[in-house]
């Protein structure tokens, strides 16, 4: 079936409307400051959320229309969907943090490092002075789970800063922009090498409006983590595979899921070796070593020594609404009615579960993937892993989101990622809190309030469509 043209110029101020209306309310409803955060019941800040949720539908609604584009007999240049990037991003730069509170965690981490403490021991509130109080309860007591390449990059941003909010905050949101443009240039060449269309893989990996909102709005660290993978698997697919294994390597110094980017690095190298298994298991030790050269030189390079590593269990919140989270939350209430003694027991119990589901899954996926398609076996194996592991945020799928929008077999497994973007993308708050019952309901009117928009616009359109046909078969 022939799809109709779509008007790009129309999805793209689609977009840009959405993104600005999304800015304008987090003026207001985002995660501010705490001197300048609004009580929840203020008229100001429930206009904001409105205000939110209204260009939250739009900015879905461009992105979707411009899918269609993309998908259709006339579909846009690569330029062009660089150019709708940008526009649909610049609202939001200007924006203050939305949907999370961790760009303040970053920051106060970074000003630990630059004071010379140990990040992997205490958390931002032995920082002292006013930045620990901007960083959400729940982590002013953990130790950071990030790398030492974000550490730096963090601790460098609080130096310049002088760990002064506004600034900082922005300047966090550039490392995360400067990731995301990473991953928008790394994109159209992985798509290539996977046989599929760049301009599509664009549109999924970089305009996806998760990306939007928490890679840009956010400015989580992902941003640099995928920037990172993004780069380092290009080079492994050219003629560069050991560039690739450190560029890899740095990624997970950012954020450790990256590591598993490894293993599509080795069956890179491996197949340059025609496929022989000497050549495989050279390519997996030239792998590792490069990885723990790396490894090496980095923390000595930046001196914040190796507690990450017994510090990744940091993101796991008792409240937290990953799967086997809410497993061990049920199970522990029955148990608890029961009586039983085992109660303690269940949220551990299913963690070590879901570990292990996440294990067989990445090892059925790779013998299953790794020799025809190594970028799809990875992108699968991180969205595992967001999915089964301990902890989960709605950012936390672009892991494997952002490498099967260029390696995805098949348009029903890209429909299906489309479609839980957008149901994700409505999934928090704009102020990174727990919502209650009226926020819910001040979202919901303006997400159909941007519907209601929406459909007028429609038929507005149609009705001008009928009038003309109309008045060209009079003449």
């Amino acid at each position: 079936m022939r799809l109709p043209v779509v008007d790009t110029r129309r999805c793209q101020l689609l977009g840009l409307a959405g993104s600005t209306a999304l800015a304008a309310g987090g003026a207001t409803a985002g995660a501010l400051p705490m001197r300048e955060m609004l009580a929840p019941g203020s008229g100001r800040a429930a206009l904001g959320l409105v205000g939110v949720y209204f260009g939250l539908v739009l900015l879905i609604a461009g992105w979707a229309l411009l899918g269609r584009a993309v998908r259709g007999p006339e579909p846009p240049v690569r330029r062009t969907l660089m150019l709708t990037l940008c526009l649909w991003a610049a609202p939001l730069v200007l924006a203050p943090p939305l949907f999370s509170r961790d760009v303040y965690s970053y920051l106060a981490q970074g000003a630990m490092v630059e004071a010379r403490m140990d990040v992997y021991a205490y958390g931002p509130s032995h920082l002292g002075g006013p930045l620990p109080a901007e960083v959400a309860p729940l982590w002013q007591h953990t130790p950071a789970p990030y790398g030492p390449v974000f550490l730096a990059l963090a601790s460098a941003i609080a130096d310049v800063s002088r760990a002064e909010v506004t600034s900082g905050v922005f300047g966090m949101r550039i490392v995360a922009l400067l990731g995301v443009a990473l991953m928008a240039l790394c994109l159209p060449a992985l798509a290539r090498h996977c046989g599929a269309d760049p301009a599509a893989a664009l549109w999924l990996g970089a305009l996806n409006p998760l990306v939007l909102l928490h890679l840009v709005g956010g400015a989580h660290n992902d941003a640099v983590m995928l920037g990172l993978l993004g780069a380092g698997l290009v080079a492994a697919l050219g003629r560069w595979p050991v560039l690739g294994a450190v560029l890899v390597t740095l990624a997970a110094l950012v954020k450790a899921p990256a590591a598993l980017g490894l293993a599509a690095v080795a069956v890179l190298w491996a197949r340059r070796r025609f496929g022989r298994k000497r050549a495989q298991a050279r390519a997996v030790l030239g792998v590792l070593a490069v990885s723990a050269a790396t490894t090496v030189v980095t923390t000595a390079l930046t001196g914040t020594g190796y507690g990450w590593i017994s510090a990744l269990d940091t993101p796991v919140s008792p409240e937290n609404w990953s799967l086997t989270s809410s497993l061990g939350r049920m199970t522990h209430r029955l148990l608890e009615g029961a009586g039983s003694s085992l109660a303690p027991l269940a949220a551990p119990a299913w963690h070590l579960t879901g570990l292990a589901a996440t294990a067989l899954a990445i090892l059925l996926v790779w013998r299953r993937h790794r020799l025809r398609r190594p970028l799809y076996a990875l992108g699968l194996s991180l969205i595992a892993v967001a999915l089964l592991g301990p902890a989960i945020r709605p950012w936390y799928v672009l892991w494997g989101m952002f490498l099967i929008a260029a390696a995805g077999p098949d348009r029903s497994v890209r429909r299906a990622v489309a479609a839980g973007s957008g149901a994700l993308a409505l999934a928090v708050l704009p102020n990174g809190f727990a919502p209650d019952g009226r926020q819910l309901a001040l979202a919901t009117a303006g997400g159909l309030l941007a519907v209601l928009t929406l459909w007028c616009a429609c038929l507005a359109a149609r009705r001008g469509r009928t009038a003309s046909a109309v008045a060209g078969s009079t003449i």
